[in-house]
């Protein structure tokens, strides 16, 4: 009887924990403004909400002269109520974490490229109106926190080289070192671990929670002292995708977010998510403090006829992004459901030209993703190469974040899952995915 007391306990120790995994979900209010299939509106997202341990709800930015959180969509937001009905959510929901994320690269300002970094720098006042006005916003709407998700500089795009180019790369490597993004790197290092302590003391009277975002292709060893940090952050997550992209890599496509090391063809050894990781955890960042970053789209790049036929990476001769999908709008970037209409079926099977489909590769190592595409005609014309997630990889990433024991995954973002159901008739199935391997 002892034993099987044990064993019980045993179990429901690993049921509680296993429940309690994080399943933070990003949602970018833009969704909300674009037109057609990509907009995504209240009812659609408390879909999701049942499966999301948090909703990560953006962007907030800096406004340049005053240094204060404001919205990136006022007329939403505010006016609209936007905050107020997303916060209000939660008495349905009573288990969900609603915080307000400020940058997440959506805070494009030309005239101003370097605010993050300028408030770092600036004498205290500005730090103290960025987080008098931060505090301000989530606590009148209701939110439970902040997310810091700052848009510092990011590592410089590789290049491509022949193998005579990668030789010599190497022998000047010697005596120039590695590229320089940030002169004050340490600076704003140090910088940056008291101004997260100063939001953090602000925060605490009122039991907020704090987290911190980093950025695709953020140098985390630049910019964040982990052993300072963590003991002031509920939760850190990685975003660990777009390592290479159409606009930052347009002559070369490769897996965009494979989750180990590729070891061929003079890749970067730190362009995976396991490295991402395992550096944080090096950096004495406790597991359960750490959460996967997963995207719910592809990247796509416009094959040519120097690109070759058989579309196994890495795809050389590539001509940047392909076009704009309807759904996301953006050319280089296509929806998972976007995705998946493009791959093999009844309605595709007898098209051709830019409707016929990719010819989908899938991967059975479970380490580096599936990708898909279609080599350019004749003509040079309808080339296309898409690296993607879908529901077996946040699967598969999922099964990940249990073999490190860590916090959970996090989704980027909830308006490029198919909200809608369109590819199999079950909505947002890439984050269902994950919630159910979790």
């Amino acid at each position: 009887m002892k034993l099987f007391a044990l064993l019980s306990l045993a179990l429901g120790l690993w049921a509680a924990q296993a429940s309690a995994a994080n399943l933070v979900c990003y949602y970018d209010s833009a969704s909300y403004i674009r037109e057609g299939l990509g907009k995504l509106l209240t009812p659609d997202l408390e879909i999701a909400l049942q499966f999301c341990s948090h909703l990560i709800y953006g962007y907030a930015g800096i406004n340049p002269n005053t240094y204060q959180v404001q919205s990136l969509h006022e007329d939403l937001d505010v006016h609209k109520h936007q905050y107020s009905e997303v916060t209000a959510l939660k008495r349905k929901y009573p288990h969900l974490k609603v915080l307000l994320s400020v940058g997440g690269d959506q805070d494009v300002d030309p005239e101003h490229p370097n605010k993050y970094l300028e408030l770092l720098e600036g004498e205290k006042v500005k730090q103290t109106s960025f987080i008098n006005s931060a505090y301000s916003l989530v606590r009148s709407y209701g939110f439970d926190g902040l997310d810091l998700s700052f848009q510092f500089p990011k590592n410089k795009p590789r290049k491509v080289h022949s193998d005579i180019g990668m030789v010599w790369k190497k022998f000047k490597k010697l005596f120039t070192g590695d590229f320089i993004v940030d002169e004050k790197s340490e600076q704003h290092k140090e910088e940056f671990t008291a101004f997260v302590r100063d939001v953090r003391n602000a925060l605490r009277p009122d039991n907020m929670m704090l987290t911190l975002t980093v950025l695709p292709n953020v140098n985390s060893s630049w910019y964040f002292d982990v052993p300072a940090l963590v003991g002031n952050l509920d939760f850190v997550t990685l975003a660990a995708f777009d390592f290479l992209t159409p606009e930052r890599n347009p002559k070369e496509a490769d897996y965009t977010a494979p989750l180990y090391e590729l070891y061929d063809q003079s890749r970067l050894s730190h362009y995976n998510a396991n490295y991402q990781i395992d550096y944080w955890l090096g950096q004495q960042c406790p597991a359960n403090k750490i959460n996967l970053g997963i995207a719910a789209y592809g990247r796509a790049w416009k094959l040519t006829t120097d690109s070759g036929l058989t579309g196994e990476p890495v795809v050389k001769e590539t001509d940047g992004p392909a076009p704009a999908g309807m759904q996301s709008q953006q050319p280089g970037l296509l929806s998972w459901p976007e995705v998946c209409a493009k791959l093999p079926n009844p309605s595709n099977a007898y098209l051709k030209g830019a409707d016929a489909p990719l010819r989908r590769v899938s991967d059975p190592t479970k380490r580096y993703g599936a990708y898909a595409f279609r080599p350019a005609d004749g003509n040079g014309e309808h080339g296309m190469w898409v690296s993607y997630e879908d529901p077996d990889s946040a699967a598969n990433k999922a099964a990940y974040v249990h073999s490190k024991n860590l916090g959970g995954l996090a989704l980027f973002d909830l308006s490029y899952d198919d909200f809608r159901g369109l590819c199999t008739g079950d909505k947002f199935p890439i984050l269902r995915a994950a919630k159910f391997r979790l």
